[in-house]
Order: structure tokens, then sequence, then C-alpha cells
């Protein structure tokens, strides 16, 4: 199986109005269809944002410091795959797919070490069709839509 590189953003909004960019992951089939990963895991960073909902200037370096980390360590041998991210209203989310949640664990507390405490907030759920996912995926279908 093949993790490819292959992302769509569209834009969406928080319940007060504010933009929130979606980023998705595309080309997951083989994964899915393997039904090995099965537990969704939703990663919450709240960060200090400017008026508009987005990052401040440091808050956006840090996402972008740990975000690469955060693939490279839970990819690496496929223990994990980021299918997704939303980005404002205050809030990063990251949302990976996992096949084992206690070493998923371990993975994200190595990763994140040697950063201050983070406020970050953990969700776990199983979701063996990929449900969450499919949802995401049907962002692209509306934007090619409304083209």
């Amino acid at each position: 199986m093949k993790l490819t590189d292959d992302w769509f953003t569209s834009l969406s909004h928080t319940d007060d109005g504010q933009i929130v960019f979606v980023t998705v992951r595309k080309g997951l089939d083989e994964f899915i269809a393997s039904r090995k990963l099965r537990i969704r895991v939703d990663l919450s960073l709240s960060y200090e944002a400017e008026p508009e909902g987005m990052p401040t200037e440091a808050a956006a370096e840090l996402i972008e410091a740990i975000e690469p980390q955060l693939r490279r360590t839970m990819e690496r041998d496929k223990l994990a795959i980021l299918t997704g991210n939303y980005t404002g209203g205050g809030v990063k989310d990251w949302t990976f797919y996992t096949r084992h949640l206690p070493t998923f664990g371990e993975r994200l507390n190595e990763c994140l070490a040697p950063y201050p405490p983070l406020p970050l907030e953990i969700s776990c759920v199983e979701d063996p069709d990929w449900e969450d996912y499919h949802e995401m995926l049907q962002m692209e279908e509306t934007e090619e839509g409304d083209e």
C-alpha cells in the first residue's frame, strides 16, 4: 500500500462565522479496504488566534513545527495515517486513523516531548468504515459542484 501526498483544501466556517481551512488527503482506498486502521484519533490544539480565528504568527510557527513531526512519527511504519486537518476558529485539529492506540499514544508523547505542555485534547473512536473520512471527502465534491 502506497501512502499518497495528494491533498485538497476546502473552506468551512465555525458556528460564529469564522473561516476554517479543511485539508483532506486523497487516495487512501487501499488503506480503507485493508481494515487495519480501525480507530480514528482526533487531536485538537487550541491556539492563540487573530480576530478572524487564524493562528497568530507564534501559534502558526508552532503548528508548522509540530505537524510534519507528527506525520513522520505516526506514518513511518504506517502505525497511523494523517487523513486531514482543520485550521480556524482558534483550533488546529488533526485526524488520524491508527491500528494500535497504545503505540499511538506512546509515539505522540515522544513526538511532543521537546515542546512545552500543550493544550491538546485527544478523542478516539472506533471507525472501521472510515465514516468521518468519507464525510471529509464529500467536501471536495461540494467544492467542485460550486464551480
